[in-house]
């Protein structure tokens, strides 16, 4: 699974519990753990059988995971020693969850929910809307150029808010709410190739550049044409598979323009002066957030401490009423990735990511190859769908640099295309993507687990297909 693209937030020494397992753990209960994450994935997908919430379906499994984690001794309780020498009791799953994602998540949310109000957003949408002169599939080009330049310098769930956001206002400005669904599905699926642009653009990226020793230009004149491709076969599989058409006819031609003629953009600005706050404050936030890791002392607060900032500097435009801006955030959401994240960390005490680990290193033998570049690519896909790519990162990363690979071998570009492309095939794999289905639910189109995998897997496969061939001939 892929939180989206934050790095985690630095502790001092002693602050954080060890992330890595000490202690030996039985093969048997590694197993007991991986079947309880299988069984996890197969009751999301029966999601609407099980008439539940996701939030509620993995909180089950979170609650069951802590039990027996905490039955067969794996987790690590106990206070944690402050710098200071101070003692700090904390439970052991509240370091679990990755409170950056979710404060990405909430701060995000409501900094978009306020901006709205300002009537940016639809000020875009219907400048957007003219330039494509009501044509769907020029709107659908635009909007996915945007969605890949945005996951590029921003993080993919903040990215995926204010692309969303957008695309709803535009299709029902032009009275095309039926392509909405294809339109959110396309570009949260194009989130996660616009997190592959450059070395900072994703942790995965991060994490194996700086293992095998990648520059930032390297990096950037690699993926790019691979980034540029599958951006354009993407648009193209999404237009042909959601009918999504160029007009056809002069009627329907003049038809469009005359509605887009009639579109204003300052419709919905109730002043002028918060436009101008919301737009200045819109360029701020993308500009901080793609920089926040060079930024003196924003890079030690992280991309979660600039979301909420933010969100709270728009409230400030809404004081008296903030209060109901806090009941539009989704707290499903929010509760599916605490439960999420709290699945995942046990997992790893439970050496189930180890376990995966084996199965990759196996994969891959003792020789570099087509056969273990494609393999190690593929493997590296399916399992970041169903875990967190970052500790799996992590550990190819390292399985990779004590075998002394080589900088230039393809094995390196197999594990970040793997890891980044993986999260398009589950709604699970990926934070943006989950964001596209629950725009979706918002606005009432229903999109069950497997619906998603039907709808996204004839994307995914393309696009780890035209990975492995640019890792192996390039």
């Amino acid at each position: 699974m892929t939180p989206d693209d934050t790095l985690p937030l630095p502790l001092p020494p002693g602050f954080a519990p060890e992330i890595s397992v000490a202690h030996d753990v039985p093969s048997g209960v590694t197993y007991l753990f991986a079947g309880l994450l299988v069984a996890m994935i197969a009751s999301l997908a029966f999601e609407e059988k099980l008439h539940a919430k996701k939030s509620v379906i993995v909180g089950v499994f979170a609650i069951v995971s802590l039990f027996l984690g905490s039955y067969f001794g794996l987790m690590p309780f106990g206070d944690l020693t402050l710098p200071n020498g101070h003692n700090l009791a904390m439970p052991v799953y509240i370091p679990a969850v990755d409170w950056s994602v979710i404060a990405i998540i909430v701060g995000s949310g409501v900094f978009v929910d306020v901006t709205s109000r300002s009537g940016l957003f639809t000020w875009i949408a219907i400048k957007l809307t003219k330039a494509s002169r009501g044509d769907p599939l020029l709107l659908l080009c635009f909007y996915g150029g945007m969605t890949v330049l945005f996951s590029a310098v921003l993080n993919n769930v903040a990215a995926m808010i204010i692309v969303g956001s957008l695309t709803a206002v535009s299709l029902n400005r032009l009275g095309q709410n039926s392509k909405l669904l294809g339109f959110l599905l396309v570009e949260g699926l194009l989130t996660n190739i616009g997190g592959l642009l450059t070395l900072i653009s994703s942790v995965p990226n991060i994490i194996v550049g700086k293992t095998a020793g990648i520059s930032f230009m390297q990096f950037f004149i690699y993926a790019a044409p691979f980034v540029s491709v599958t951006t354009a076969v993407t648009l193209f599989l999404g237009a042909r598979l959601f009918k999504i058409k160029r007009l056809s006819g002069a009627k329907q031609k003049e038809e469009a323009r005359a509605l887009v003629a009639g579109f204003d953009e300052n419709d919905g600005i109730e002043s002028r002066g918060f436009f101008i706050f919301g737009a200045v404050s819109l360029a701020a936030f993308i500009i901080t957030i793609a920089s926040a890791s060079i930024l003196p002392l924003i890079k030690d607060l992280g991309m979660g401490f600039v979301a909420l900032a933010f969100a709270t500097l728009m409230l400030l435009r809404y004081k008296a009423e903030a209060d109901q801006f806090y009941k539009a955030v989704d707290w499903d959401l929010i509760g599916f990735f605490m439960a999420l994240f709290v699945v995942i960390n046990v997992m790893e005490h439970a050496l189930v990511l180890d376990l995966i680990g084996h199965g990759i290193q196996w994969l891959i033998g003792t020789e570099e190859g087509a056969r273990s570049t494609g393999a190690l690519l593929i493997a590296s896909a399916f399992f970041s769908s169903v875990t967190d790519n970052i500790p799996l990162a992590a550990m190819l990363a390292k399985i990779l640099g004590g075998m002394g690979t080589d900088t230039a071998s393809p094995l390196w570009w197999s594990v970040i295309f793997g890891a980044n492309l993986g999260g398009n095939l589950t709604p699970i794999g990926s934070a943006s993507t989950l964001v596209a289905v629950t725009i979706m639910h918002k606005h009432k189109l229903k999109l069950s687990f497997a619906d998603f995998i039907k709808l996204a897997l004839p994307f995914a496969a393309v696009q780890i297909v035209l990975a492995t061939l640019y890792v192996l001939f390039m």
